[in-house]
């Protein structure tokens, strides 16, 4: 799977367009919580990809969040992403903000995984540890049936994401804290790299 770009490419490009901390925080766990699963489910010869897409995916919320997944096209086009790569960043806003339906698993991962990430850093940052690698799925659960808590994170999609994979919810909700879990650290340092540029 051809991305039509380096990873330094799409991080310069993502931060010509994005500058607040959360933002660019929520584009390296995506990334991160991506390559993981890609490396997890059999997928580790196309982990880049997956990663790049997961890097990506909210490249045109911050300046146009009226237009997401739509004004993003133009500006991935210009920086030489690949069809197939624009089709997959634009597919997780499917029935919200896009017509372009998750097709292939990896695009299923992402539509289900974005939204939980969200759920899950929030969870965290309420803990002692401000951190994920201590939280348990129970704890994360009693969060996510909690309606009133990160209440911008959808259960809507977060289910209809788990359903398009076939997996039970609880699937889903370890799974992506697993993910969380394995690549904090490295997120943190990611992130300090932004910051000291």
């Amino acid at each position: 799977m051809e991305t039509g770009m380096t990873r330094e490419e799409a991080l310069s490009l993502l931060k010509t367009h994005n500058h607040e901390p959360f933002h660019l925080q929520h584009a390296l766990t995506v990334e991160a919580v991506m390559r993981w699963f890609a490396e997890q489910d059999g997928f580790a010869e196309d982990a880049d990809f997956w990663a790049m897409v997961g890097l990506l995916h909210d490249l045109d919320f911050e300046e146009h969040p009226e237009q997401h997944c739509v004004a993003c096209v133009p500006l991935l086009e210009e920086a030489g992403a690949s069809p197939e790569m624009i089709h997959a960043i634009c597919s997780h806003g499917y029935g919200i903000c896009a017509e372009v339906e998750p097709e292939h698993y990896m695009e299923k991962v992402l539509f289900a995984a974005d939204e939980l990430t969200g759920l899950v850093g929030a969870a965290a940052r309420m803990r002692p540890s401000k951190s994920c690698t201590d939280m348990e799925l129970s704890s994360l659960k009693k969060k996510y049936k909690d309606k009133r808590f990160a209440a911008g994170c959808s259960r809507d999609i977060i289910s209809t994401g788990a359903a398009r994979l076939n997996w039970e919810l609880d699937t889903l909700l370890s799974r992506t804290l697993q993910a969380m879990a394995a690549t904090e650290e490295q997120v943190t340092r990611e992130m300090e790299k932004l910051e000291q540029a």
